[in-house]
């Protein structure tokens, strides 16, 4: 997954429903026919101005379909007493709402009330990927933006900590197998790490190594040098694979070096089965495509919602 942080792993599971026979790749055709468009040219401009904003909607629609199904829950604004979702401890980071705001904006003036925010966020996130020389696929439409988002409810996200029993739960419960899992995880070609996410595995890792065996020691010193101990600086961070930019296996080909950010990327070389698929991702740029889409249309058909939106942070 994109880079993420979550508290524990104990939660309330949500049970979430996978009606992929709800959803049509046509399902505006007749309603809205420039919604994609419309979509594709606010991600682009949007990208031209900020090169970041391809990981944000990535990494920010992973983060919705987690919770509640892929309801858009993850872009209500709090109020009053209630903390929402994008303000619970792991999507601190999370940014660019403001391209999905842009889109639903332009949506609105063409179709006003048909298209929801879960819509827009799931083809935003298409086109992040291919607007970053990844692959595009037809994104299957149709899902209802939920009402209710909680902070306290991103525990449910997996952590960069996990271990691969962990992540293999955290991804079943959801539906989703361990080839989603290993496939989903090459999204972290795109993006940027903050220290505290990888701090376990380079500083204290245990009782006898400082640093994570695992680690490529070159690499596993940069990193020490970026994050030191006492680390002050905010924003201090590397980048997750070195074409962070682009949209490639890289990421697959690093794992396999000893040179992965996470350690929820390195248990994916723990385990045999899903070292095999690192390791066929690693050699070949057109599997890891091909799987990355159909485990994105699987995990975006996860549903929950209930209305259409106006405004993408606020219920109606």
């Amino acid at each position: 997954m994109a880079p993420i942080i979550a508290l524990a792993f104990a939660f309330l599971f949500f049970p979430l429903s996978s009606p992929v026979s709800a959803l049509s790749s046509n399902h505006y055709a007749q309603t809205c026919p420039q919604l994609e468009q419309t979509v594709t040219s606010t991600v682009q401009k949007a990208l031209q101005n900020d090169r970041t904003v391809a990981a944000a909607l990535l990494r920010m629609h992973f983060h919705d379909c987690f919770i509640r199904g892929c309801d858009a829950s993850v872009l209500l604004d709090s109020k009053g007493n209630n903390q929402a979702e994008k303000d619970g401890p792991p999507n601190i980071s999370l940014h660019a709402f403001y391209v999905i705001d842009h889109a639903k904006t332009a949506v609105e003036a063409l179709c006003p009330g048909v298209v929801s925010c879960a819509d827009i966020l799931a083809l935003a996130a298409r086109d992040a990927v291919a607007l970053s020389g990844g692959p595009t696929w037809e994104v299957p439409k149709g899902r209802k933006d939920g009402r209710i988002s909680q902070a306290i409810d991103t525990k449910q996200l997996p952590a960069p900590v996990f271990n691969i029993s962990q992540l293999q739960q955290s991804f079943s419960q959801r539906g989703l197998s361990l080839e989603d899992l290993v496939a989903l995880s090459g999204g972290h070609t795109l993006g940027f790490a903050h220290c505290s996410s990888f701090q376990n595995r380079i500083h204290n890792f245990n009782a006898t190594f400082d640093v994570d065996p695992k680690l490529n020691p070159s690499f596993a010193s940069n990193l020490r040098s970026i994050c030191p101990v006492n680390n002050k600086v905010r924003n201090a961070g590397t980048s997750l694979d070195s074409t962070n930019f682009r949209f490639d296996n890289m990421y697959y080909k690093l794992l396999l070096q000893g040179r992965s950010i996470f350690s929820s990327d390195q248990a994916l070389v723990t385990d045999e089965r899903t070292r095999a698929l690192v390791a066929k991702y690693a050699s070949s740029q057109e599997e890891f495509e091909n799987a990355f889409v159909k485990s994105m249309i699987r995990m975006s058909s996860i549903t929950g919602g209930q209305e259409i939106r106006l405004n993408c942070r606020v219920v109606r």
